[in-house]
């Protein structure tokens, strides 16, 4: 947007300002450091144009609109300079790719690196204190980082290399789960049953909702799960419930907690620390210094039974197509309501169509179409069906089957399938693509819009 955008009456002081601005900006040279300085100086000057309009519930028409173009120049300029320096950065922030640094420290040491190429910690902070509508939406930049770095080969499969890594939380936390077989993180539990390492996702004020207090520890689960030395098998199941409708049942997910999305507290990052970090590792283990890579690399890895109970909405349908096996109620059902919320479904874009085909993926992605598990599309997806009183037993019965023979083979034949169906490289590619579409729409008006009309969000308690 110009100045000439803006009839006279709408030209203020600041519209002005934000015409002058325009005219200055940098050209990318050659060298990184001059085009640091450059570009940096001017990303700034606009967030001070910025800083000058009134926060954006008491913005005006023409104000907000102002904003929106201070915004999307920036954007535009970000989009070019990563185009032609996203390896540099990635690779300063790395030492030349030499060690591993995950998503959440590379968003904030760009910041420090690139001034105004993303947004700053203490920026990102003062607006989770605001409703999502309220926000500028400073995190989108952060998209168009990850973009680029999963976008570019050798810099994406390194950044899901440095993902798919223990976190320092699991490694210092194994010894005790050894000792005790059973560790509360709050939001998440694990523990150990035979053979078996089950993970739970705990969040019953919300259903087992997921959102930014589960999602370290849940990560932090499966990696002790798949860590722990006397387990041959992993489970994802749903704690019971306390109080409510389902007071003492166990239910799966009901996907992101809507009511937080709404608030403003889900940050950007949280997509990308579930589907790059635990999510990620359920499919193809845990990495080492070694390349988790198919062909050369290898991964401390384990089979995966997801246990449906009531349901698995969401995000928590999703979960299940990073799994070997499923087992579910035969009164549970699967949805994807990501149409009445706004949002990509994580991975289940790319993984839902090898389970159900293309057409009935779509149908559930874009129609809200339900999967009863006990029905012949659900059944597509669930490999076996039980009545729902009689799951503990069928439990038991998946992990003797699981491993009774033992799991030698396990790791060889399921990195056989991820070669054959969903390799590194094509999981980097498609990542790159979610990390800028899901800034998009995760501060698109129509989320807003759509939590309000389809969930009633505006209505419910935080």
């Amino acid at each position: 947007m110009e100045l000439r955008d803006f009839p006279p009456a709408e030209s203020s002081p600041e519209a002005k300002a934000f015409g002058g601005w325009l005219d200055n900006r940098p050209q990318l040279g050659k060298a990184f450091d001059q085009d640091v300085a450059t570009h940096s100086a001017w990303w700034q000057q606009g967030l001070d144009l910025l800083s000058k309009l009134p926060a954006k519930p008491k913005r005006s028409q023409t104000e907000q609109k102002l904003a929106e173009a201070i915004l999307d120049a920036s954007r535009k300029k970000r989009t070019d300079f990563l185009a032609a320096h996203g390896i540099a950065v990635y690779d300063r922030l790395t030492a030349s790719r030499s060690r591993h640094a995950r998503v959440e420290e590379l968003a904030y040491s760009a910041a420090a690196l690139v001034p105004g190429l993303v947004p700053t910690k203490v920026l990102v902070e003062a607006e989770a204190q605001l409703l999502h509508k309220d926000k500028d939406g400073h995190e989108y930049d952060q998209g168009l980082l990850f973009n680029r770095f999963l976008g570019e080969r050798e810099t994406g499969l390194h950044l899901c290399h440095a993902m798919l890594r223990p976190r320092a939380e699991a490694t210092e936390l194994l010894e005790r789960l050894t000792r005790e077989g059973k560790i509360d993180l709050g939001t998440a539990m694990i523990e150990r049953r035979g053979t078996a390492s089950i993970a739970y996702m705990k969040n019953p004020r919300y259903l087992n909702a997921e959102d930014c207090t589960t999602v370290d520890n849940v990560e932090t689960a499966v990696d002790l799960a798949l860590l722990d030395p006397a387990t041959d098998i992993c489970v994802l199941r749903g704690a019971p419930i306390t109080g409510g409708k389902y007071d003492g049942q166990n239910v799966f997910c009901t996907g992101i907690n809507l009511t937080q999305l709404y608030q403003g507290k889900i940050s950007y990052l949280w997509y990308l620390v579930r589907d790059l970090g635990f999510i990620n590792k359920m499919f193809r283990g845990l990495a080492s210094d070694v390349s988790p890579d198919e062909i050369f690399g290898d991964t401390l890895e384990k089979p995966w039974v997801a246990v449906i109970e009531r349901y698995a909405i969401g995000g928590g349908c999703q979960y299940l197509l990073s799994s070997d096996y499923i087992l579910a109620g035969d009164d549970a059902y699967m949805t994807l309501p990501a149409r009445k919320e706004g949002i990509i479904p994580g991975i289940a874009n790319l993984r839902l169509s090898r389970f159900v085909g293309d057409r009935t993926a779509r149908q559930a992605v874009m129609y809200d179409k339900r999967l009863d598990c006990d029905s012949p599309e659900g059944r597509l997806v669930c490999d076996e069906v039980v009545p729902a009183k009689e799951i503990e037993g069928a439990l038991a019965n998946v992990i003797e089957r699981l491993t009774t023979s033992g799991v030698v083979s396990t790791s060889s034949n399921r990195r056989a399938f991820r070669i054959a169906h969903e390799p590194l490289d094509l999981f980097r590619s498609y990542m790159a693509v979610y990390a800028r579409e899901q800034a998009y729409c995760h501060f698109s008006p129509a989320l807003i819009a759509n939590l309000e009309r389809f969930w009633n969000a505006d209505k419910r308690a935080a």
